[in-house]
């Protein structure tokens, strides 16, 4: 019975680890420091999740047409140190976003400050900045 029960638990611990995660990258695999953004568009969704919480913003292209972006913030433990929140940003708050492009997809960029509809700039907790000043907490 013992020797059964340690077998089902090898087993299991073999399985989990053969399952896919998503990777955590250094900033430099990802995104390109030699291509910072900003743009200006409309808040669609804020995803709370590790490792990184995410901001989605429609903006116009230069045809006119809305297009998504995603954004990567720091993870959200680290933004909650600085006073944010799972309802600091709401769809439909317009935000600018200061960061930088990513390497390997398009629409994607990781974040380095938001600025808020009141002026406030808010620091993002980009994993490109290793300490960053502290700034006030966003707008609830």
């Amino acid at each position: 019975m013992r020797t059964g029960l340690l077998s089902l638990v090898a087993i299991a611990a073999l399985s989990a680890s053969a399952t896919p995660t998503r990777a955590h990258h250094a900033f430099a695999a990802e995104f390109d420091r030699d291509k910072p953004i900003t743009m200006t568009g409309t808040v669609t969704k804020l995803e709370w999740t590790n490792p990184h919480a995410r901001i989605y913003i429609d903006v116009k292209d230069e045809k006119g047409n809305v297009v998504n972006w995603d954004f990567e913030l720091g993870p959200p433990n680290g933004l909650m140190r600085r006073g944010w929140n799972r309802n600091s940003l709401r769809q439909g708050h317009v935000v600018t976003i200061n960061g930088f492009l990513s390497k390997l997809a398009p629409r994607v960029a990781n974040a380095r400050t938001v600025k808020l509809a009141d002026g406030r700039e808010v620091f993002a907790g980009s994993s490109f900045d290793t300490g960053a000043a502290e700034d006030g907490p966003p707008a609830k």
